[in-house]
């Protein structure tokens, strides 16, 4: 089988996908296809080749969101299909068209006179983003009762995972053998496939860690650092401290940001960046930061409104520098030269997540790379460092793990504007520091303070690099950064070892240097023992990288060699002696 003669050629995902469909031709086909892979082009290769040897006489594609409609619309004209974008409940199917685009809310409010549409003609119809299916039981049951009798259904996503247990229609589940029931595609080509063959880009995490600082309505001061372990209501409010743009958590983390542009427009002069707010109050807030730095209008981009898709639209054909935007440009918004990202929103389920990041992996040309700048929050880490694992949607069990998306932050994922405001809550303030980078499952570097020198070293990192160059790169800036920490080391010894010399030469009292974690105006345990967990992971993920060891049973081997309670748990001596056991593996 072959493509249609319009249009792109296609990658080879696209032509095995369009084969398999066209093999069988079924009723109902699922490709499971990473953001950036080129899941549109595949889709309209297919409905101009079914078009073109009559299997079907219209085209109806479901979108999620306005602005979408318009871009399925533009680009089935580089196949010689013209799809209205304008089509409402109450207008009639204008002839001249060869099909329709419409939302999934479009459908749910009228399903009779969609099924009256889809079934006046053979018809395709191409679910986009086919989870939003399943986003209430309204919209699900209208999307079934409108195309329950077509011909072909294409359902398309990404993400073919939810955060509940709301049956997606049209998608097939299967049972595992423990009684619960998960999605099957027909065919999948996942983040790791498309960056193995250059098809997207290596995204680079930068977490930023810090103290926060807030207080409640009763005037209690309370403070939490970013990536400890806290309960879900520290954790709630220690983010929300972090993301307010009165602390300097945020300043400091859109400077880095800024900066990491910079970098990357020495080599693509119209790399843009996106900044995924959380409100609109915020939203402004993050503009006016960055016209301070931009050399560039910011574009804001406040909801899926009338405007707004233009104002995506300017800004994806202009060289202008930022983007801030709330929530709307998740999820199928095409802006290819987005290069840097700041995800600086409490939304944390996988599906939000991996929608978002979405935006940042497409590639236009071999070795372009993506950053976003995240808080080091455990649910965000996770989710970063299993960016390539794909996911399916299960039914039956709560397959979101313990803490992926707390109480108090799940509703950012229900509405599209979050609250502006928490009464009985006030942010005194949040510092910022780089504690560390994720890229491919692994974390490189140790904790360093916004500004430092080792901080610019790793936002200094070239923006042309495949994947592999990108993991070289980063394991050798770890290593020259605990290269300089152990020369430190060495030389505060050598320097204690000289001072016990001439004390004993001269006959003088030694004097004694208590430890760090002793001494009452020095560094506390609780800024200390985070750094120092930190460096002995990274030193593990050394170990790790040369070995080919999981982590966890090199973890295991230095406590059975050094004594001691697990890491969580260890004094700073103790994490201490483990550094030091590998520095010598």
């Amino acid at each position: 089988m072959t493509a249609a003669s319009s249009g792109p050629s296609l990658r080879k995902w696209q032509q095995e996908a369009l084969d398999s469909f066209l093999s069988t031709k079924p009723r109902d086909f699922m490709a499971v296809a990473t953001p950036g892979a080129g899941k549109t082009t595949f889709a309209l290769t297919l409905a101009s080749t079914l078009l073109a040897d009559r299997t079907v006489q219209r085209i109806i594609v479901v979108v999620p969101t306005e602005h979408l409609k318009h871009q399925w619309s533009d680009a089935a004209k580089r196949f010689g299909m013209s799809l209205d974008p304008n089509f409402t409940n109450s207008s009639a199917v204008n002839a001249a068209y060869d099909g329709i685009v419409v939302t999934y809310a479009q459908v749910g409010m009228h399903p009779f006179k969609h099924h009256a549409v889809a079934s006046a003609r053979r018809t395709l119809v191409i679910l986009d983003e086919i989870h939003h299916a399943g986003d209430s039981k309204s919209w699900g049951d209208g999307v079934y009762e409108a195309y329950n009798d077509v011909e072909h259904r294409l359902a398309l996503t990404g993400t073919p995972f939810r955060s509940d247990d709301s049956q997606i229609p049209f998608v097939r589940y299967v049972e595992d053998g423990a009684g619960h029931l998960v999605s099957e595609s027909d065919y999948t080509y996942g983040y790791s496939h498309a960056l193995a063959d250059g098809v997207v880009r290596p995204v680079v995490f930068l977490a930023y860690s810090g103290e926060a600082q807030w207080k409640d309505s009763a005037g209690e001061e309370y403070s939490a650092r970013l990536g400890e372990p806290l309960n879900a209501e520290q954790t709630a409010r220690a983010w929300k401290t972090a993301l307010d743009p009165k602390g300097d958590w945020v300043a400091a983390v859109l400077n880095a940001a800024h900066t990491r542009l910079m970098k990357v427009r020495a080599n693509m002069p119209d790399a843009g960046g996106l900044v995924i707010a959380t409100n609109k109050t915020t939203a402004r807030a993050y503009a006016k930061i960055l016209e301070k730095l931009s050399n560039t209008p910011v574009t804001l981009v406040l909801s899926d409104e009338p405007g707004a898709s233009d104002r995506i639209d300017e800004f994806s054909a202009s060289r202008d520098e930022w983007m801030v935007a709330v929530r709307m440009v998740s999820e199928g918004v095409d802006v290819p030269r987005l290069s840097v990202g700041v995800y600086a929103t409490s939304a944390s389920t996988p599906l939000f997540f991996a929608q978002a990041i979405g935006r940042f992996v497409r590639s236009r040309m071999p070795g372009e790379s993506a950053s976003v700048f995240l808080p080091s929050v455990p649910v965000l880490l996770r989710l970063a460092e299993e960016m390539e694992v794909s996911r399916d949607h299960v039914l039956g069990k709560p397959h979101r793990e313990s803490g992926w998306s707390d109480e108090l932050l799940e509703q950012a994922n229900r509405t599209q504007n979050e609250p502006d405001e928490t009464s009985g809550y006030e942010t005194i303030g949040a510092s910022a520091e780089l504690d560390s980078l994720i890229f491919d499952g692994s974390t490189y570097g140790t904790p360093t303070v916004a500004g430092s020198a080792e901080e610019q070293d790793f936002l200094g990192l070239p923006g042309l690099l495949d994947a592999e160059q990108v993991r070289t790169l980063l394991a050798k800036r770890q290593a020259d950064q605990l290269d300089a920490r152990d020369a430190e080391e060495k030389a505060r010894r050598a320097e204690e070892r000289r001072a016990r010399e001439r004390a004993e030469i001269l006959g003088e009292p030694q004097k004694v240097t208590q430890p760090v974690e002793e001494t009452p105006q020095s560094a506390t345990a609780a800024d200390e023992l985070p750094q120092l967990r930190s460096e002995l992971n990274a030193r593990v993920s050394i170990v790790a990288s040369k070995t080919g060891r999981p982590h966890g049973a090199i973890h295991t081997e230095v406590r059975k060699a050094c004594g001691g309670p697990p890491t969580a748990l260890c004094s700073a001596e103790q994490l201490r002696e483990r550094i030091a056991y590998l520095r010598d593996w």
